[in-house]
């Protein structure tokens, strides 16, 4: 097996559907996902919670010289994006010129490729953002 594969696809459903956790004891939702509420702590019962991965840009920057691996996306844009359920998320901007960026624009989660390659050829893929028109 592939190093760092496995734990990869044990995080497919966070990737994939913005899976979190919430207390039921006090509403706090949390991402990515938590075992134990900091607020409540042992009084805290945490149960799976969906995302709808809808938010709003908190903060960005634009990438002009991206890793290894990204250079054929350059420029692009990276994120802090706060859901509306609460929880920030770091995540690409897509679909979209970095101009049209700004701060308090609405965007929306997308599926996306996220990388591909290595010897293993492998494709991952995992949320992505985009603007809201």
């Amino acid at each position: 097996m592939v190093k760092g594969l496995a734990s990869y696809w044990r995080l497919i459903p966070q990737r994939y559907n913005l899976i979190g956790t919430r207390c039921k004891n006090c509403g706090e939702k949390f991402f990515p996902p938590r075992k134990l509420c900091p607020k409540c702590r042992r009084a805290g019962e945490i149960e799976k919670f969906k995302f709808s991965g809808n938010g709003e840009i908190y903060s960005y920057t634009i990438i002009h010289t991206a890793p290894e691996g990204f250079e054929f996306q350059r420029p692009y844009v990276m994120a802090i994006i706060k859901l509306d359920e609460g929880p920030w998320v770091t995540s690409q901007i897509v679909d979209c010129k970095p101009e049209d960026v700004e701060i308090g624009k609405k965007v929306r989660m997308v599926f996306r490729k996220i990388i591909a390659g290595g010897k293993e050829g492998t494709i991952r893929y995992g949320y992505k953002f985009k603007l809201v028109d």
